[in-house]
């Protein structure tokens, strides 16, 4: 199946992809394509909106990850910097950004947080498929995860996309994060407005915002941000609060 235009919007990005990065993303699409007209995993549909919309997207990412940002375009370096840094993708879907993000960097631990069951099973049959090592696929909710002595604080990486408004974002994904640790927010146009709306609730939680990246994606209209926030200081033992409430009553 071409993939031109994830290989565009990759060098678009400085990011280089190798055969084995392509023939792992052929899967990948090929899969999502298929369960998708059984499932609805995602509204985009398409071979190349795909590649643009799902695949380019989550790759922006590697912009700003902590340990990768001096390295762009050498996915050698990539590989090598982010050995042993655990990542947890919060309301991962079918993938997005966290499967993409884990193809790109094998290295690294990866726990994709889903809460509906059918898009669990389909992470973890590409999973299977990729021979990937070190996911966990994990049907909850981020709540519930915050408040587990086996995922709270114990991330170095906490990605999220379009899931939900920044100040019930960082609720879900600051209690996962370690101190040091950075959560990444992929917002559209709204992104300084969202920032600005959510600066009490993530400094209540122990983080605060250290950059906001602006992003273009190749033929896709409108600017995409990236909204790094710094986990500073323990996330107080009440946060996050129990399934629902962070996103009916928002800090």
């Amino acid at each position: 199946m071409p993939l031109d235009v994830l290989q565009h919007g990759a060098q678009a990005l400085g990011l280089s992809l190798t055969g084995d990065h392509l023939r792992a993303f052929g899967v990948y699409l090929t899969e999502l394509e298929a369960w998708n007209t059984r499932f609805n995993l995602t509204a985009i549909s398409g071979s190349e909106e795909i590649q643009r919309r799902h695949f380019v997207d989550s790759l922006s990412c590697l912009l700003v990850l902590p340990e990768t940002e001096a390295y762009p375009g050498d996915t050698v370096a990539l590989r090598r910097s982010a050995r042993r840094l655990w990542f947890c993708d919060v309301g991962s879907g079918a993938g997005f950004p966290g499967l993409v993000l884990k193809i790109m960097l094998p290295e690294v631990k990866m726990t994709l947080i889903e809460a509906t069951r059918k898009k669990c099973d389909f992470m973890t049959h590409v999973v299977e498929r990729l021979g990937l090592r070190d996911v966990e696929v994990v049907h909850a909710r981020a709540e519930e995860l915050g408040q587990h002595a086996d995922y709270r604080e114990g991330y170095d990486v906490a990605l999220s996309r379009a899931v939900a408004p920044l100040p019930v974002l960082a609720e879900y994904c600051l209690p996962l994060l370690r101190i040091g640790g950075r959560m990444v927010a992929q917002k559209g146009p709204d992104a300084d407005d969202e920032v600005g709306a959510a600066e009490a609730a993530i400094a209540t939680l122990g983080g605060g915002v250290s950059a906001i990246k602006r992003v273009h994606l190749s033929d896709v209209p409108g600017d995409r941000y990236l909204v790094v926030i710094a986990k500073k200081e323990p996330t107080p033992p009440g946060y996050p609060r129990r399934p629902g409430m962070p996103a009916k009553r928002p800090l």
